[in-house]
């Protein structure tokens, strides 16, 4: 898990997520960037996205998808990782 300052709870990165990120080449600072200063667009309260560009990737664009967990007395926030090309 890692803290993110910006929503004031932990973060779990999935095996998924994980998975994905070493596919793609996407490395944990540039997670930690995207989470705190990416653009978050909220599909509802439990859900969002977030985006952010990065010129120096030949992709351009890194997302997350983060959900809040089941319960929510667990504080912190699942999250998936994809890419644009």
């Amino acid at each position: 898990m890692r803290w993110s300052t910006r929503f004031g709870k932990e973060v779990y990165v999935t095996r998924h997520a994980r998975e994905r990120m070493a596919q793609r080449g996407i490395i944990e600072t540039e997670l930690a960037d995207l989470l705190e200063n990416g653009e978050a667009r909220y599909k509802d309260p439990e859900r969002l996205w977030i985006a952010k560009a990065f010129p120096e990737r030949n992709d351009n664009l890194i997302c997350a998808a983060l959900q809040n967990p089941l319960k929510p007395s667990h504080g912190f926030w699942r999250t998936a990782v994809t890419r644009f090309v």
